[in-house]
């Protein structure tokens, strides 16, 4: 099975991902912290987000994705960046790299090998998982929230990791990225046609977590259900 759970930046569409992984045995994969990753070898390069930036970096750049005791870890050129990658400069630069076509082809192509890897499922989180990078998942999931909410729930995980920031900043960064997100030419923020909606507002988080767990188990057992053809009867 493929679960596709997009939105925008503190929606928590990552730790509900982690949280249905867990539960349903899957693999989650973070696409976002993907995206990170470049904007973050862009950053140290000195480099804009440009096409030319992208075809001088991107040649020798290897972005690598594992799980160790059931958290994924990012590796930029063998270095996990992991904690890295959560600056919020790395965040609004993210948005600026995910417009670059190469860059989209060089990591949803990774991302899809991934998820095609693995036969027992993955669960994906994105901006355009559902519409770009799985428009065929099994499940897909719309994440979307109030953005004040967002950005305190932003500002609670970077002073958990001891950066220091102001709210007023938070919430600036959290409604530019929206604004770049929506409004980029290529594979924008958009929910899919077919995707379930969650408002996470209001929602206590293991009650989105369930949502999402019940309705991948219905989409499980219709699916089994349809492809198992009856025996025939025997004289």
């Amino acid at each position: 099975m493929i679960i596709a759970i997009d939105g925008p930046a503190g929606s928590g569409k990552s730790s509900t991902a982690r949280a249905v992984a867990r539960e349903l045995g899957l693999l989650y994969l973070d696409t976002g912290a993907m995206y990170r990753a470049v904007a973050l070898a862009f950053l140290r390069a000195g480099r804009e987000a440009t096409p030319q930036a992208a075809a001088d970096l991107l040649p020798d750049l290897r972005i690598e994705v594992d799980h160790v005791d059931g958290q994924m870890h990012v590796r930029l050129d063998g270095e996990d960046v992991t904690q890295a990658i959560r600056q919020p400069e790395v965040g609004t630069m993210a948005s600026r790299v995910s417009t670059l076509r190469a860059v989209r082809e060089k990591l949803v192509a990774e991302q899809r090998r991934i998820g095609r890897s693995r036969p027992d499922g993955v669960i994906l989180d994105g901006r355009d998982i559902g519409t770009v990078v799985f428009p065929d998942a099994d499940l897909k999931i719309f994440m979307v929230a109030d953005a004040a909410v967002r950005a305190r729930r932003r500002l609670r995980d970077l002073q958990e990791q001891g950066v220091e920031a102001a709210f007023d900043e938070v919430l600036q960064e959290i409604e530019e990225r929206d604004r770049q997100d929506r409004e980029r030419a290529l594979a924008p923020l958009r929910q899919a046609d077919d995707a379930l909606v969650v408002d996470t507002t209001d929602r206590a988080f293991e009650q989105q977590v369930q949502f999402v767990v019940q309705h991948a188990r219905e989409r499980t057992s219709r699916e089994s259900v349809e492809n198992c053809s009856p025996t025939d009867d025997v004289a």
